[in-house]
């Protein structure tokens, strides 16, 4: 664990939560905590949850920037069993991309009430990413490479790397203001050296979602995560990569809140 308390975005309902159990949201690389507060974080916590999303070490305004390259899944992993710790019941996660691939390492040694998987990277992981942004978009993977390296975004390459629909000037400059470098070791973990083992991996009840026009976790990979738990993956269709940011992204929190109230939470 970290000797620095890690940055946790803390979003409560007015009055007692309507649900039993909290949700903790995990980011994606290049970003943080910061891309859930944007809408997720205040629609769940209007609609009764008792909402957080952590930033992992190395991000936002957690400890570990100096040591980012050495940081790996297994960090993550370890930052999401510190920040379940924090809260007072076991939360729902709710991963999207490599904060997907970070909830199925935390799976392999731990459990959850519910999972909920948006735009993740598959168990398999980002080999297949790579070879089609390499095929199909050679210069996103570029950009995607110089960003790791510290470089700033470029704002069409990051329209294109995240979003289907267009997004204001004003908003895309915010997000590459605050978008940072990701870990090497995380990148080749995911690629190849860490993937997760679905034998041992927690199965609870998981929602696995995709967005039609995603450049960098497209479809037929949102399909391999969902035939890995044995679900079925619900596409939305005019959405990029940035679930959580991208117009209609009230859809993909009502189908959240709507799946979990399923469940019985």
């Amino acid at each position: 664990m970290s000797t620095t308390p890690l940055e946790i975005i803390r979003c409560l309902p007015v009055s007692t939560p309507r649900h039993r159990a909290p949700i903790l949201f995990i980011h994606g690389a290049y970003v943080a905590a910061w891309c859930w507060g944007e809408h997720f974080l205040p629609w769940f916590a209007r609609h009764g949850w008792a909402a957080h999303a952590v930033s992992l070490r190395g991000h936002g305004r957690s400890p570990g920037r100096d040591d980012l390259d050495s940081l790996g899944l297994d960090h993550y992993a370890a930052d999401i069993a510190e920040a379940i710790a924090t809260l007072p019941a076991p939360p729902i996660l709710i991963g999207h991309s490599m904060g997907g691939m970070a909830i199925q390492k935390h799976l392999e040694r731990a459990t959850a009430p519910a999972v909920v998987l948006m735009a993740s990277v598959p168990p398999q992981g980002l080999i297949y990413s790579a070879l089609g942004l390499l095929l199909a978009a050679p210069q996103l993977l570029t950009d995607l490479n110089r960003i790791m390296g510290g470089g700033e975004p470029d704002i069409d390459i990051l329209q294109q790397a995240l979003f289907h629909q267009p997004v204001p000037l004003i908003k895309l400059r915010r997000y590459g203001e605050q978008a940072q470098p990701e870990s090497h070791r995380a990148i080749w973990d995911m690629t190849l050296y860490n993937l997760p083992d679905v034998s041992r991996i927690h199965k609870p009840p998981m929602l696995v979602l995709g967005a039609r026009h995603d450049r960098l976790i497209s479809p037929d990979q949102v399909q391999m995560t969902a035939d890995a738990y044995g679900t079925r993956p619900e596409i939305f269709p005019d959405m990029g990569h940035a679930m959580m940011l991208e117009r209609g992204w009230e859809n993909v929190a009502i189908r959240i809140d709507e799946w979990l109230t399923a469940q019985g939470f």
